[in-house]
C-alpha cells in the first residue's frame, strides 16, 4: 500500500493505492498519517480509495480510528471513490451510518463547504 498526500483548498486528500491489511504494515499507518495532519492543524480530511481493492479488519480499524481522531478535534473525515466491494464491507460493519462516503472527489470536496 502506498499513500500520497495532496491539499486542495483546505482539504487534505490521501490517495491510497493497494490493499489495506495488517500484513502491509510499514513504519507509518493510515491513522498515523491522519494524526500527523491533525497535529499540523488541518481539520478536513478526504480518503480517496479509488485504487484500493481490498481491506481487512485491520484496515477498517484504521479508518475508524482516523475518523474518531478527526471527530474528537472537531474535524471531518470523509471517503470518496470506493468500490462496490468495499462499500459492502462498510455496510456490513455499519460504518455507512458513521462515515460520509461519496462516489466522486468533487462531491466530497463540496460537502466540506455545506
Amino acid at each position: 500500500m502506498t499513500i500520497t498526500k495532496r491539499i486542495k483548498n483546505d482539504v487534505v486528500i490521501f490517495d491510497v493505492d493497494g490493499e489495506i491489511k495488517r500484513s502491509d504494515i510499514t513504519d507509518t499507518t493510515l491513522h498515523d498519517l491522519v494524526r500527523s495532519v491533525l497535529e499540523e492543524g488541518h481539520r478536513f480530511i478526504l480518503l480517496n480509495f479509488e485504487k484500493v481493492g481490498f481491506i481487512d479488519s485491520f484496515g477498517v480499524g484504521e479508518i475508524l480510528a482516523s475518523y474518531i481522531s478527526t471527530h474528537n478535534l472537531g474535524g471531518k473525515l470523509k471517503l470518496a471513490r470506493i468500490s462496490k466491494k468495499l462499500f459492502l464491507i462498510f455496510q456490513v460493519t455499519m460504518l455507512t451510518k458513521v462515515l460520509d462516503i461519496f462516489e466522486d472527489e468533487d462531491a466530497a470536496l463540496q460537502s466540506f463547504r455545506d
